[in-house]
């Protein structure tokens, strides 16, 4: 028996302007996540400008936060929107995790992407390493 992993999808659990924030960020991903790689690395290399790196934690609450407010986000195939949605509910939080989209090292061939923090995978079910990143926008501080 497989499990859907929307039934986990548990909203109320937030506070009321959490759960908005990660809303917000949902719908601007799931705008986002619709343009071109090149546009989507342009406008989170902007929106990331002036932050600190999240840590772990920080970005695994977003993460959470993000798949238990959006189905589409919830879902196994919702990893880009997922993504998106989490580094900018993190950005809405003075933070930023590293962005970053790949391929498996390993057939069969699959686009992936995903957040690091303090240089691991946020919540994946795959080991480190199981994904080669081909973009990232990591934070980046101002001088």
């Amino acid at each position: 028996m497989s499990v859907d992993p929307t039934m986990a999808l548990a909203p109320r659990a937030y506070p009321p302007l959490e759960r908005w924030r990660a809303r917000l960020a949902v719908l601007a991903a799931k705008a986002l996540a619709r343009r071109s790689p090149s546009t989507i690395v342009k406008v989170l290399s902007r929106v990331s400008a002036g932050t600190r790196p999240a840590t772990y934690a920080e970005a695994g609450r977003a993460r959470e936060v993000v798949t238990r407010t959006s189905r589409a986000c919830a879902s196994p195939k919702g990893c880009l929107p997922r993504s998106i949605a989490t580094a900018l509910l993190c950005r809405s939080r003075g933070s930023w995790p590293t962005w970053c989209a790949g391929v498996r090292v390993l057939p069969p061939f699959g686009a992936h992407a995903w957040v690091l923090a303090e240089g691991r995978p946020v919540d994946e079910p795959a080991p480190p390493g199981y994904h080669r990143v081909l973009l990232q926008v990591p934070p980046e501080a101002t001088p």
